[in-house]
């Protein structure tokens, strides 16, 4: 009933760029907050940036002053702009948003998408 699908990852060097996209779709009836996790190898998976409907973000320690949050509101979509990309930002990156379905608009639950790989060489 309700897809999340990111795109973006890449391999890319030590400084440069990267603009990862998340969209939610299906049967939703409003999206509270949607972000970005990540996991590398051997480690938990990590907060990286979320979002709230009301534009309040909130970032890992680890990615303040690199990375951006941003979301369009109408399409269900948002975005991680990563600047100035280090090795350790390696990782898998994981979009969720959590919602509230037509069918049942007073339950909220978090769907994730599939990951999208960020590949940061030095």
């Amino acid at each position: 009933q309700v897809e999340v699908v990111e795109s973006g990852g890449d391999l890319v060097q030590a400084g440069g760029s990267l603009r990862l996209s998340c969209a939610a779709s299906g049967s939703i009836f409003s999206i509270n907050v949607m972000g970005w996790y990540r996991q590398a190898p051997g480690k938990q998976r990590e907060l990286v940036a979320d979002i709230t409907g009301g534009g309040s973000t909130k970032y890992a320690d680890s990615v303040k002053g690199r990375f951006t949050i941003s979301r369009d509101y109408a399409k269900n979509t948002v975005y991680l702009q990563m600047n100035s990309l280090k090795p350790e930002d390696t990782a898998n990156y994981y979009c969720y948003a959590r919602l509230r379905l037509r069918k049942t608009p007073f339950l909220s639950d978090d769907y994730w998408g599939q990951g999208t790989q960020v590949t940061v060489s030095s």
